[in-house]
């Protein structure tokens, strides 16, 4: 019971450890779109 117990929650933890690494990543790159367009629009 404990076994399966302990499986479960480690998946769990996996799982959430996968959506903050996706989200980090979609972060990252929304902070990199907006300094281009900032840099291009300083530009003109």
């Amino acid at each position: 019971m404990y076994l399966t117990l302990l499986d479960g929650v480690e998946k769990a933890m996996e799982t959430l450890i996968s959506a903050q690494r996706a989200c980090e990543e979609l972060y990252i790159d929304t902070v990199e779109e907006e300094k281009v367009i900032s840099a291009d629009f300083d530009k003109k």
